[in-house]
């Protein structure tokens, strides 16, 4: 018997996995679920508070941890990480393992207006930054982070992402 199905959605900020999550979630009435709310709810901090007061590594660890909670830990629902998530303490290795990673390749240009039009005030990362400088930090992320995320199941690629082609893409992916 085949384990309950775990999507986990990769990307850069803005690619959109928290949006298309949701959506591919009601599509299979799964439940959803947002690693950094999970953390900001269990730990009743936000990110951007952990970052500042424990650091980086301290945040990884409860990433991680939290990561491995929700695989471990529930049947059938589609995840949004954060960005960094697959990048640190093997986590993309525990992805591939527990679930199927999806990478929403969404191009620069797109983030960068997505984070323009009403993103950047939720997000620390990108506060107050220009247009320059926005698209600079993600060319930087993406030269960071891409490694992790091509090694995931799927990969979705802009005009490709919807909900129709991550059904067939999935169709084809157990098909193998």
């Amino acid at each position: 018997m085949k384990s309950p199905l775990k999507i986990v959605l990769v990307g850069l900020p803005g690619s959109g996995k928290s949006t298309f999550g949701r959506q591919i979630a009601k599509e299979l009435n799964f439940i959803f679920i947002d690693l950094d709310h999970l953390i900001e709810r269990e730990t009743g901090k936000k990110i951007k508070d952990i970052f500042g007061s424990e650091g980086e590594g301290k945040f990884r660890e409860l990433e991680t941890f939290y990561l491995e909670k929700t695989l471990d830990g529930h049947d059938g629902f589609v995840l949004s990480t954060g960005g960094g998530t697959p990048c640190f303490n093997n986590n993309m290795d525990t992805i591939n393992k527990k679930g199927v990673s999806v990478y929403l390749d969404v191009s620069l240009e797109e983030i960068n207006k997505r984070l323009l039009k009403d993103q950047t005030g939720k997000r620390p990362m990108f506060a107050g930054l220009e247009v320059g400088e926005i698209t600079l930090k993600l060319k930087n992320l993406l030269l960071q982070r891409e490694y992790f995320y091509l090694q995931s199941k799927i990969k979705l690629s802009g005009e490709d992402i919807s909900t129709e082609h991550l059904m067939s893409a999935l169709m084809g992916f157990f098909r193998n």
